[in-house]
């Protein structure tokens, strides 16, 4: 088991407009096709970032669940033309990262 650690930069301040499209939408959307989605996170300092980890089995599951979201229509239609005006794609940070043994996270 492995955990995706995501950080976003937010453009223009509008953190508050993005956390609303990630609660909102974009996690229940993810979480409808299978994504286990273990936490969203702001960061007390800095305005313009968030931070959201996804756990997977395997690196199997992971192409399947990715395969799942990203290929899909309503991501391709819907969802991702609402990322852009608030997300900077280029600055995107995403880790793998494994809990420790004795992590609550395991």
């Amino acid at each position: 088991m492995f955990y995706e650690f995501r950080q976003y930069t937010i453009k223009d301040g509008r953190r508050k407009e993005w956390v609303k499209l990630m609660e909102e939408v974009i996690i229940p959307f993810q979480v409808s096709k299978g994504m286990v989605v273990a936490g969203s996170f702001v960061d007390e300092s800095d305005e313009d970032t968030y931070y959201w980890m996804r756990r997977f089995r395997n690196e199997k599951e992971r192409e399947r669940l990715y395969k799942a979201v990203y290929e899909s229509r309503e991501w391709k239609e819907e969802i991702s033309p609402r990322i852009e005006p608030l997300l900077d794609r280029k600055k995107i940070v995403v880790k793998r990262i494994e809990a420790t043994p004795k992590s609550v996270l395991q």
